[in-house]
């Protein structure tokens, strides 16, 4: 690269690391307060709030590096417009395309950031949070059991524990399930231990009695046993455990399509095409924000005021694009097949920016005045 081209690059990456860490953390500050609530809630340590906040990084980071990218651009053209320092590289020969060149490399830079985030570091902690909430929805423990306390982890069960001894048994069990339109059970027992389902935990109870009564007939039956096992799937919620999350799968499965992939993730083929083909042309919204950003910007002519118009077209174009984006991926994820559709708002962008260049190095004509 040409001492121009290191120039104008050095100064669009430090402003879009500037962005990118504000932007990231307004985001990630807007997720942890929900983040905290739920897990704080659910008798979760400071420890897991911390781990969950780390793992949801980096998509957060995937999702505002577009943005991040066209702030930087549109900053730091302003500025040097401003500063004439863009003026007199126009006065020595430069064409438009030959100034947007060190945005492109800086559009291709922040790409290929994207493209490592969105296919493997995001699957990759998509991956461990799934396994981690699946272990979390599991541990009715820190959930539900909290002892001399009634509960109602679901709606029509009541829960009552006297004690819960420091190896995990718990000591008189009351369990209330109302759920039934013909019947109330009541399960009660003197010891009670919780084991690992494959769906959801299993409540092992120990030296106890349940109890039915009918609602219409008013007729009660008690039977006593000396151990149960209830499975707890159909009284709490276990959040979907043991399906895989879309999101969580590698690039290559998506893009393949395999029908033993959507029946694990319960999506369809059309939903992981979408996923698989957005990994990719996710990435070219980089280089398009940053495109467009430059040559709206190179619209105007040199002002001490800024380029505040030419601003606000750059920001109404980029609303565009991501309303083509999004109608990309709305009609990808109805048909099978319509992939392709997918990549239109980016092509469009990058297309749109090269018109605009070619619009600004044309020669402008002087107004005559009377």
């Amino acid at each position: 690269m040409s001492r121009f081209d290191r120039y104008l690059m050095s100064q669009l990456l430090s402003l879009f690391g500037f962005f990118a860490l504000v932007l990231v953390a307004v985001y990630w500050v807007n997720r942890a307060v929900g983040l905290f609530d739920q897990l704080i809630g659910d008798g979760q340590s400071a420890l897991v709030f911390l781990e969950f906040s780390v793992l949801t990084l980096p998509n957060a980071i995937r999702l505002v590096l577009p943005i991040a990218a066209f702030a930087a651009t549109v900053y730091v053209v302003n500025r040097l417009m401003q500063e004439s320092e863009l003026v007199v590289m126009q006065a020595t020969g430069f064409s438009a395309f030959r100034l947007a060149r060190p945005v492109l490399y800086f559009g291709v830079t922040v790409m290929v950031m994207q493209l490592v985030l969105t296919n493997f570091l995001v699957p990759a902690s998509q991956r461990i949070l799934s396994e981690r909430s699946a272990e979390i929805s599991q541990n009715v423990t820190a959930r539900f059991l909290t002892a001399g306390q009634f509960l109602h982890p679901s709606q029509g069960i009541t829960l009552y524990i006297r004690e819960i001894s420091p190896t995990g048994e718990i000591l008189d069990l009351f369990l209330a399930d109302e759920r039934s339109e013909t019947d109330r059970a009541v399960h009660t027992a003197r010891k009670a231990f919780l084991v690992r389902g494959e769906v959801a935990p299993k409540l092992v109870m120990v030296d106890g009695a349940t109890q039915r009564l009918t609602r219409e007939g008013g007729r009660m039956a008690v039977t006593r046993f000396s151990d149960f096992t209830l499975d707890l799937a159909g009284l709490i919620s276990v959040g979907g455990a043991g399906q895989i999350a879309l999101n969580a799968l590698p690039t290559r499965i998506l893009l393949e399509g395999r029908p033993e992939a959507a029946a694990e993730t319960g999506a369809t083929v059309a939903q992981m095409q979408e996923e698989g083909h957005s990994r990719l042309a996710g990435p070219l919204l980089a280089v398009a924000a940053a495109l467009i950003g430059f040559a709206a910007l190179m619209q105007g002519a040199f002002s001490r005021f800024g380029l505040w118009r030419q601003m606000a077209v750059a920001v109404g174009l980029l609303i565009a694009l991501q309303l083509v984006w999004t109608w990309g991926g709305s009609v990808a994820l109805e048909r099978e097949g319509a992939w392709p559709v997918v990549y239109a708002g980016p092509l469009a962008g990058i297309l749109m920016a090269g018109a605009m260049l070619w619009w600004a190095q044309r020669p402008r004509r002087r107004r005559a005045f009377a």
